[in-house]
């Protein structure tokens, strides 16, 4: 697919931060940033999701980046960085890390180009990058967060739940940072029917996101038996168009133990999302499949 251009100082720099392992919709966020002319992908960092599934979560997430990029052939083009391999254990410690060595790279290069930095899964590598350089949080960086359960209560939520920490760290700094919370990423449903028939058929790469899906899905009874819920994949409809959903912006909150908002209003206004538009990011992410790998 290379239908248009888009001149160089108009494609915006991205760094993807991914438990991608964890489940099987990051995948589509993944493939859908990479195939997005306007984005320059500046690294992805494979994320840890844990030790409940997997004693060695990151190395797992490395593995299923790496099979990602093959199945696109893409191995030689984007870089993957290490990030931290489990939360942080306190809020003045980073976990060092390529992954977050690279976003204080680039968050303090002289390139003038926006950043954003999107994360799919723990705030873990964000947390280190502002803790191993604070200046960061002055930069022309927009931080992208897919979790935290819905307002104004919270509550449990999967990709809070694996550092609590880090998500304190990143809200009660100064960085610019857009949240998805729970009720809406999960406005983005596509049942297996639909992804037969518009991802499938595109290359290796659409076989491997339609079989994988299925997979993961029927290796349990309580999931799902003929749909999925691709909640990443609104990180890249916001960084084409901010306005791919309702906003409103509100002082951001802090997180107890239990993963409630505790809401004191000192911290600086973050933008959280009420809602999102599903079908722009869905069409698009066929169109751009389509163009690559079948006309």
């Amino acid at each position: 697919m290379r239908s248009f251009d888009i001149p160089y100082e108009k494609r915006i720099r991205v760094i993807m931060d991914s438990d991608v392992k964890n489940e099987v919709d990051d995948q589509f966020a993944i493939v859908h940033a990479i195939l997005t002319e306007s984005f320059d992908i500046r690294g992805i960092i494979p994320a840890h999701f844990g030790d409940e599934k997997s004693k060695t979560s990151q190395k797992d997430s490395r593995d299923e980046a790496a099979l990602i990029l093959e199945k696109m052939n893409m191995s030689d083009s984007i870089r993957l960085y290490d990030g931290a391999e489990r939360a942080l254990e306190n809020a003045n410690e980073p976990m060092d890390s390529p992954g977050a060595r690279l976003i204080v790279e680039e968050s303090m290069s002289e390139d003038k180009r926006p950043l954003y930095i999107s994360f799919l899964g723990p705030l873990t590598d964000m947390a280190s990058a502002l803790l191993l350089e604070p200046k960061i949080a002055e930069r022309d960086i927009t931080v992208i967060w897919i979790g935290g359960r819905d307002y104004p209560n919270g509550g449990w939520e999967y990709n809070l739940k694996n550092d609590i920490i880090a998500a304190n760290v990143v809200f009660r700094s100064g960085i610019k940072l857009w949240q998805v919370p729970r009720n809406v990423y999960r406005m983005m449903p596509v049942s297996f029917g639909e992804l037969y028939d518009r991802v499938y058929p595109c290359g290796e790469i659409g076989k491997y996101l339609c079989e994988n899906v299925i997979s993961f899905n029927n290796a349990e009874t309580s999931r799902p038996a003929e749909y999925r819920i691709l909640g990443d994949s609104p990180s890249v409809g916001l960084m084409m168009y901010e306005d791919c959903g309702e906003w409103e912006e509100v002082p951001a909150p802090e997180f107890d133990a239990d993963m409630r908002y505790i809401h004191n209003s000192e911290n600086r206004p973050i933008r959280v999302y009420k809602n999102i538009n599903s079908r722009f990011i869905l069409e698009d992410l066929y169109a751009k499949l389509k163009h690559t790998y079948i006309l």
